[in-house]
């Protein structure tokens, strides 16, 4: 068991300018020693997160955060079964009318695939996956 995080959590972690052991220390303290994962997906969201920065200053330091997080968490590529996955739950969730975006729904569904919780500071979409176990983090 284990989980896997939600770029939004890795954001508000770097806006409240803790360091990657700070935070990490928070989510053991919050869900105790356990597998702490990546979506390929959050990884990909955290890079455009440098690019956008307003300032070279901003750049450099959210470069830097990044780089750690990528030093010590694993990051799961985006694997046939996670598609196959996302795929199975984006076609019921339309069938009932529902639209899930495509960065969450990979992400809730590499969740599923390894049998980890996804911990995010926004639970809204990942509510929408029948399945997923959501955990909200500050």
């Amino acid at each position: 068991m284990g989980i896997v995080l939600d770029s939004t959590v890795l954001i508000g972690g770097e806006r409240r300018n803790l360091t990657v052991p700070q935070l990490l220390d928070e989510l053991r303290a919050a869900f105790g020693d356990t597998n702490i994962s990546l979506s390929a997906i959050s990884a990909a969201e955290l890079v455009h997160g440098i690019w956008r920065a307003k300032s070279p200053e901003i750049r450099v330091h959210r470069e830097e955060f990044v780089e750690e997080v990528f030093a010590r968490i694993p990051v799961r590529p985006i694997s046939l079964r996670i598609a196959r996955i996302a795929g199975q739950v984006d076609a019921q969730a339309r069938a009932r009318g529902t639209t899930i975006p495509t960065a969450d729904l990979l992400i809730g569904a590499t969740a599923m695939e390894m049998g980890f919780s996804v911990v995010t500071s926004n639970a809204r979409h990942f509510r929408l996956i029948p399945g997923l176990r959501v955990k909200p983090f500050k």
